[in-house]
């Protein structure tokens, strides 16, 4: 069996921001993937100065994760991003949309305290194939 991923959104459920479903079924999968937060470092150790810099850097490292289970963005089920400041909300729904062409996993945004004081992003993620 194939995986197949389905986007849903419910009846009544509240209008979405930024292109993403309220739920995604993911049926025959047959193995499953779950990446720890990806951040902003580059294989070099370097980290970009600024917010698209970093959020491009953590999905190239997400991409990795996943080229190295055999799998791609078309796996991914679920994307929890977390961003160090509001401010940068709209452009990591940009930088989202662009990576994910089209793609819609479930999707949470939620603004923390991150790890290192200079990262503004990272982001976990699960996939299934």
């Amino acid at each position: 069996m194939t995986l197949k991923l389905r986007p849903l959104t419910g009846d009544g459920s509240p209008p979405v921001r930024g292109s993403y479903p309220q739920a995604v079924e993911a049926s025959g999968a047959t193995r499953w993937l779950f990446l720890s937060g990806q951040v902003p470092v580059g294989p070099d150790g370097a980290v970009a100065p600024d917010f698209r810099g970093q959020c491009e850097q953590v999905w190239a490292n997400l991409k990795a994760q996943l080229a190295a289970a055999d799998m791609g963005l078309d796996n991914l089920v679920r994307v929890t991003t977390y961003l160090a400041d509001r401010a940068h909300a709209l452009d990591n729904r940009e930088v989202r949309l662009r990576m994910l062409e089209g793609r819609q996993p479930a999707l949470t945004v939620i603004i923390v305290d991150l790890f290192e004081a200079g990262w503004m992003v990272e982001i976990e993620a699960v996939a299934a194939a």
